[in-house]
């Protein structure tokens, strides 16, 4: 009875040992999938504006997204009562910014995690009521304001003509006489 009872216990092990080791396999194939797909999130477009004759980034809704040319690297001067006017970027900790362009993080001197461009971070303006509009362009405080842009793609390069073959001279060795 002992060695039947065994027998029943072993071929018990197997099964659960089999779907104990498929599921780990699952999870181990599966999570960084989930995780990734929940790490990122699409804060920025990019957008010609024709008032500065250039693409610059936007947020998704389009309003045109500024830098502060003496921020970067980690440096803030927009603190205080700056944030009442100039409205920074941000986006839950442990999230990826994605975008026309790399986006990058740092974190704000108050807290949060703001989205950065070439290292500097992102700023709205509070003097843009709707989308298109780039009022902070160049206004200068302790730096200067400016709509983040984007490289110009390369154009596409215009087709040549090619030369028409010309016909086999049937008479190789004539000197045209």
């Amino acid at each position: 009875m002992l060695r039947s009872r065994k027998l029943a216990l072993s071929s018990l092990r197997l099964p659960t040992i089999g779907v104990l080791a498929a599921l780990v396999l699952l999870v181990a194939i599966g999570a960084p999938q989930v995780l990734a797909a929940k790490s990122s999130k699409r804060v920025a477009a990019e957008a010609e504006n024709a008032t500065l004759g250039k693409t610059v980034l936007t947020t998704t809704k389009g309003r045109t997204l500024y830098s502060l040319s003496v921020e970067k690297n980690g440096k803030f001067i927009c603190t205080a009562s700056c944030l009442s006017v100039w409205h920074p970027l941000m986006v839950p900790a442990g999230v990826r910014p994605t975008g026309p362009v790399t986006l990058g993080t740092v974190q704000r001197p108050e807290g949060g995690t703001q989205v950065t461009y070439k290292g500097r971070p992102l700023y709205r303006f509070g003097g843009d009521s709707k989308a298109g509009q780039a009022n902070g362009e160049g206004i200068k405080d302790v730096g200067t304001w400016h709509a983040a842009s984007v490289p110009q793609k390369a154009a596409e390069p215009t087709p040549q003509p090619q030369p028409q073959p010309q016909p086999e001279n049937p008479y190789p060795y004539s000197s045209g006489y």
